[in-house]
C-alpha cells in the first residue's frame, strides 16, 4: 500500500467550469497537507473538439491530442485563479511542486505524447489519464471530482454504463483507490481533506478489472 507521503491525485472535472462548486473545490484541495496533484477536465475546450470533428472529419488520433490540449486549456486557466497551484508537465516537475509545498496541476500533453500505452480515442478521457497518472506516480489514490454523486460503494462497471465515467478507465486504474466526489461530498470535504483524507464515495473496481 502507498504511504502517507505518496501523493493523492485528484482529477477536476471540467463540468466544474461555470459551477460555483469549483472555487469551493479549489478551496478545499488548498486545505490538504500532503503531495497533491491534479489533473485538468477538458470542459468547454474538449466539447469543442467533440463538436467540430463532423464536420472537419479529423481521426480519432487527432480528436485525442486536442482533447488532450483542451484539457491543457483548462489546466492554464485554472492556474490563473490561484498561486498555490504550480504547472507540471512532467514527473520531475510534479515532484518539485510538492517538494516547494504546492499543488501540482498537470499539463499533460507532454507526457501522454510520449507515452506508448495510451490509446488514442475518445473512450480514453482525462479519467483515464487521470488513473494512468496515478499509477505512474504511485498515487495513495485517485479522486474524480464530478458534477453528479454516485453511493458509497457503486460498482465501477454500474458508473461505466451511466457514462459517469469513461469506458477506458479500468484498463488504466490498477491496483489504485478510486474515490468520486460529487455535490454532496463537498461540504465536509475541506475538513477531511485538512485532515488528510480524501473525500468522495468509494468505488468497487475488482469486478471489472482484467485478469493476468
Amino acid at each position: 500500500m502507498p504511504s502517507n507521503s505518496a501523493p493523492l491525485v485528484v482529477k477536476f472535472g471540467g463540468s466544474l467550469h461555470a459551477s460555483p462548486a469549483l472555487a469551493d473545490w479549489l478551496a478545499a484541495l488548498k486545505r490538504y497537507p500532503r503531495p497533491l496533484t491534479i489533473v485538468p477536465g477538458g470542459g468547454p475546450f474538449a466539447d469543442a473538439v467533440r463538436a467540430a470533428q463532423p464536420a472537419m472529419r479529423y481521426d480519432e488520433k487527432t480528436a485525442h491530442a486536442m482533447a488532450v490540449l483542451a484539457m491543457e486549456q483548462y489546466a492554464l486557466a485554472l492556474a490563473s485563479r490561484d498561486l498555490a497551484l504550480e504547472l507540471a508537465a512532467s514527473g520531475e516537475a510534479i515532484k518539485a511542486a510538492h517538494t516547494q509545498g504546492r499543488i501540482a496541476l498537470w499539463r499533460p500533453s507532454a507526457m501522454v505524447a510520449a507515452a506508448d500505452d495510451i490509446a488514442p480515442c475518445w473512450d480514453v478521457t482525462s479519467d483515464s489519464l487521470a488513473a494512468w497518472l496515478a499509477k505512474k506516480t504511485g498515487a495513495r489514490a485517485l479522486v474524480l471530482i464530478k458534477s453528479v454523486d454516485v453511493g458509497d460503494g457503486a460498482l465501477l462497471s454500474e458508473i461505466i454504463g451511466k457514462g459517469i465515467v469513461d469506458p477506458a478507465l479500468p484498463d488504466y486504474l490498477d491496483e489504485t483507490p478510486l474515490f468520486i466526489a460529487g455535490p454532496s461530498s463537498l461540504p465536509r470535504a475541506t475538513a477531511l481533506l485538512a485532515d488528510g483524507v480524501q473525500p468522495g464515495a468509494t468505488i468497487a473496481t475488482f469486478p471489472t478489472r482484467k485478469s493476468a
